[in-house]
């Protein structure tokens, strides 16, 4: 396709009510500015009306397109898949509750395009959302920022914007969306913006994710990208350590016990059985832990070095 200066790429999941108003008004914004755009709907597995709504605006609006999933596979999903999609310059991703604001779309593109930014993360400074939402989210961008270098106060507001580029070479998989701006800097696209954005109150239906689900899940992610970002391409460098070194502690004291029997045996003196003492078991559950570790991190380095795309999903229909 023809490129475009702005991809909006939106992902819904059951958001019927909200789409004709975000396209209207994502329209309505775009055209004052004389941008020439592509919304991109990714329906994630929807129970409600939301796709007959998309193929109705569609045929409206020839500037809309629509990807649907055949099941519900998570915004992460959902954000891979239109990003694969997007021909803008600049792509732009925004939920669809109609709480991220279009109207930041003009300058999010100015950012990028002027001020040369690869990634401009949006704030929601002033938020519309329950204490079990914001509370968590504290913590959980402080820890990101903590461990990534990062300077962003939301890493998961779903208002960003990208250089096309970026999303051509990211992989957005699992739970991952919260942390793309950490993923791009993995593939060193370091030049990394923020800008404070409105946030409005949700107009329909609720939010998708419980505070529990959302703590459970954020404590989950936290380890994983802290492990995947300093051990994911070279998974023996974790696993390989820490089993050689349970091998040799192992070893050590096995080696000990049976230093101690030999010299009970040379000096004639009563010994027992080396079964016998509990520190033999100690030892050999040691070593074993040790051997397995290191067989995890060998066979992770092979899985590493043979990984296909991990974003293998089912795409029911494209318009």
């Amino acid at each position: 396709m023809d490129r475009v200066d702005i991809s909006i790429v939106v992902p819904l999941l059951n958001e019927e009510e909200s789409l004709p108003e975000l396209c209207s008004w994502i329209k309505r914004v775009c055209e004052e500015k004389a941008f020439s755009y592509e919304i991109i709907l990714v329906d994630d597995g929807s129970t409600d009306k939301s796709w007959e709504v998309i193929l109705d605006i569609k045929e409206k609006d020839s500037n809309v397109r629509g990807i649907k999933f055949r099941r519900n596979y998570g915004k992460s999903a959902a954000l891979n898949v239109g990003f694969e999609a997007a021909t803008g310059d600049i792509v732009i991703t925004m939920d669809a509750d109609l709480q991220d604001s279009p109207e930041e779309i003009p300058e999010l593109y100015r950012m990028v395009m002027e001020d040369n930014y690869d990634l401009v993360s949006g704030w929601k400074k002033k938020r519309h959302d329950p204490i079990s939402k914001t509370v968590p989210s504290k913590f959980f961008n402080a820890f990101t920022r903590r461990m990534s270098g990062i300077k962003l106060h939301d890493f998961n507001c779903g208002l960003k914007a990208y250089k096309n580029e970026v999303v051509k070479n990211i992989e957005v998989y699992g739970e991952m969306h919260r942390y793309i701006p950490v993923i791009a800097k993995w593939e060193g696209f370091t030049k990394i913006g923020e800008k404070v954005v409105q946030h409005q109150a949700r107009k329909y239906g609720s939010s998708k994710f419980t505070g529990l689900k959302r703590a459970i899940n954020g404590f989950l992610d936290i380890i994983s990208i802290s492990f995947i970002g300093r051990f994911g391409k070279a998974p023996m460098h974790f696993f390989g350590l820490l089993g050689t070194f349970l091998f040799f502690m192992g070893f050590v004291v096995a080696l000990y016990i049976g230093g101690v029997k030999i010299y009970r045996l040379s000096n004639q003196m009563q010994t027992t059985l080396v079964t016998d003492n509990p520190y033999f078991y100690i030892a050999l559950t040691i070593i074993i832990l040790g051997t397995m570790l290191f067989l995890v991190g060998f066979l992770a380095e092979l899985i590493n070095q043979n990984n296909p795309r991990r974003s293998q999903y089912k795409v029911e229909s494209r318009i």
